[in-house]
């Protein structure tokens, strides 16, 4: 939630590293958005799994600008990667079912 408050309010690093990205505030915006539901969802029980899954693939995509774009340190996005990924794994029965119900 911190660091998607960053995004919104424009704080720095967030703004230089999307403004190196190139592609606009709504990047930014949706890159927050995206970052605050995946909070909530690691919140939701049956959702936690889920949620952790999409943060880390989100993880993945900053470090690899982190380390491409921005030329800043990978240390935090590459310690929330490894957090989202043990959240996802351990939850991947919750995971299981829930597909097993959304798929009929």
């Amino acid at each position: 939630m911190m660091s998607a408050m960053a995004k919104f309010t424009n704080a720095e690093p967030s703004a230089s590293t999307f403004a190196a990205i190139g592609l606009g505030d709504w990047f930014r915006h949706l890159t927050g958005a995206l970052e605050v539901a995946g909070a909530a969802g690691l919140l939701v029980p049956p959702l936690a799994g889920v949620a952790g899954l999409a943060l880390a693939v989100l993880m993945v995509c900053a470090t690899l600008t982190e380390l491409f774009v921005s030329g800043g340190a990978v240390v935090m996005p590459l310690s929330l990667l490894v957090l989202c990924a043990v959240i996802a794994w351990g939850r991947r029965a919750a995971t299981a079912r829930l597909r097993t119900r959304i798929a009929g």
